[in-house]
């Protein structure tokens, strides 16, 4: 059985995209470039920041561009309510489970760290976590399996332990450069080619799937 178990944030523990989404379109808007609708930014969700804004400029991606737009989003979205960024329903339930079993929690993310731990922080206070490990700016970001490896280091659990739960492909190639097995989540944004890929145990449907691993 498992016995740590390791988070990835936006869709998976919470549902972020409606406010990213708001920020991304004023940005884009201010500088003149073209907004995108839901379904044209989740396929640009995953990496670093750095990564998504190049995939949402698409063609007006150069580093000038980037660094402006960036500057612009993160300007709006730190300033923003985020009323909409909340967790899934049944996220808690998740937790609480797996807290009953004494199994460690992590979450990794490559969102920015002081963002992530804000809302760790904010609705899962209550809950004690090996690591909060986010992106710096300054260390790799996923799908390197810096993040995954200095969490196993430091909940003191092997490889072999460890479950990685995600929703996405970035998701699945960390947990696989890591050597660890990863669960997919199927109520995140991701996609069938996700869902059927080789190295994954299975793509849940129900948070109950997820506490039968341990």
């Amino acid at each position: 059985m498992k016995k740590l178990a390791i988070f990835d944030f936006d869709g998976t523990l919470f549902d972020s995209i409606e406010d990213v989404l708001v920020c991304f379109n004023r940005a884009l808007t201010v500088h003149d470039f073209p907004t995108l609708t839901r379904e044209e930014l989740i396929p640009c969700l995953g990496g670093n920041i750095d990564e998504i804004l190049s995939l949402v400029l698409g063609d007006n991606n150069n580093p000038q561009n980037l660094e402006i737009l960036k500057e612009t989003y993160l300007n709006f979205y730190n300033s923003s309510g985020k009323e909409k960024t909340l967790p899934f329903p049944f996220s808690r339930d998740i937790l609480k489970d797996l807290e009953k079993k004494d199994v460690l929690l992590a979450v990794n993310s490559n969102r920015l760290t002081y963002s992530l731990e804000e809302f760790v922080i904010r609705y899962f206070g209550d809950f004690e976590f090996v690591l909060i490990e986010g992106h710096d700016g300054i260390n790799p970001s996923k799908p390197n399996p810096y993040g995954v490896n200095r969490i196993i280091k430091k909940a003191g659990v092997s490889s072999d332990e460890a479950l990685y739960i995600g929703d996405s492909i970035t998701d699945i190639q960390t947990a696989e450069n890591a050597g660890i097995d990863c669960l997919i989540v199927k109520w995140g944004y991701g996609n069938k080619r996700d869902f059927d890929n080789d190295y994954i145990l299975e793509a849940v449907e129900s948070p109950d799937e997820i506490i039968n691993y341990f």
